[in-house]
């Protein structure tokens, strides 16, 4: 009976030759993040820049890897820019209503007696 010699040992990890992933892929996701969390003037920017990377994925199919990130890029960018847009309109309601409420004195002056500086 002849015994099999171990395999040889492994060198580590295997490199992996699938699809690079698309150069904008990340981007769009981190925009997206960003657009949602902290700053929604981005957010438009990963809507555009997802969408762009993911049409750009689905045209060459095998080339490009990256979709998922692209399109959770171009959603959170969707979500963030409507989430933009109900802040700005609620912006302008709340200057609106400041205005309509506001003083409608027009002679300019200023009642002291309700700031508690009368008699100074």
């Amino acid at each position: 009976m002849s015994q099999m010699p171990p395999p040889p040992p492994s060198s580590g990890a295997q490199p992996a030759y699938g699809p690079q992933k698309h150069p904008r892929a990340t981007t769009a996701l981190v925009l997206g993040i960003l657009g949602v969390v902290a700053c929604g003037v981005v957010a438009p920017f990963a809507w555009v820049i997802g969408g762009k990377a993911v049409r750009e994925i689905d045209a060459s199919p095998g080339t490009y890897g990256g979709r998922s990130e692209a399109n959770a890029g171009k959603i959170l960018g969707i979500v963030g820019s409507a989430l933009l847009v109900l802040s700005v309109l609620a912006l302008i309601a709340l200057v609106i209503v400041a205005v309509a409420t506001g003083d409608s004195s027009s002679d300019g002056s200023f009642d002291y007696s309700l700031a508690g500086l009368a008699g100074r």
